[in-house]
């Protein structure tokens, strides 16, 4: 059984940052991926808590990109070509959408840090989430469109009522 959620960080964050891409240049494009890596990550984490649900996640698969893709009007599948996509296939739909809300709202993410930080994902090793959490200029630059509160609406409404009740937080709370 695979109890690494790396293939779902990978390609839900590689999801996020096709569907807002960064604006510049390299070193944009490199800030933005971690940005979304970091949001992604502790979505993940707060999902699939434990190394079980981890494993249980490889068995059942993420159930892939296409309704993201629709939601956000990308409906070309037909154009695509399979073995250039199969990638989509590992995203999660609820950990997008629950990083999504993390890029927006940045109490929303200290609040999911909060929750991982003592989790099982983290034993032994301390996460660092500074481009999540403490954005400089330049980070929020380079992912412009990734961290637009407008243009991530449609993915944050899929499932944030399910990421305010995991970390116990009341919607007005959070504006």
């Amino acid at each position: 059984m695979q109890a690494d959620l790396s293939p779902v960080i990978a390609a839900t964050a590689h999801w996020l940052t096709c569907a807002y891409p960064p604006s510049g240049g390299a070193l944009a494009a490199a800030l933005c991926e971690v940005q979304a890596r970091q949001a992604v990550t502790a979505a993940a984490w707060l999902r699939y808590p434990t190394a079980m649900d981890a494993a249980l996640l490889g068995m059942t698969g993420p159930g892939g990109s296409a309704r993201l893709d629709w939601v956000i009007g990308v409906d070309g599948a037909a154009d695509r070509d399979i073995g250039e996509q199969a990638w989509r296939t590992w995203v999660d739909e609820v950990v997008a959408s629950w990083a999504a809300c993390l890029l927006t709202a940045p109490e929303l993410a200290e609040l999911a840090v909060a929750e991982v930080a003592g989790g099982e994902h983290t034993a032994g090793t301390p996460a660092a989430f500074r481009r999540l959490l403490t954005p400089d200029a330049t980070d929020r630059r380079a992912a412009a469109l990734l961290r637009h509160p407008d243009l991530l609406a449609a993915v944050t409404a899929l499932h944030r009522d399910e990421l305010l009740a995991r970390l116990g937080s009341d919607e007005a709370l959070i504006a």
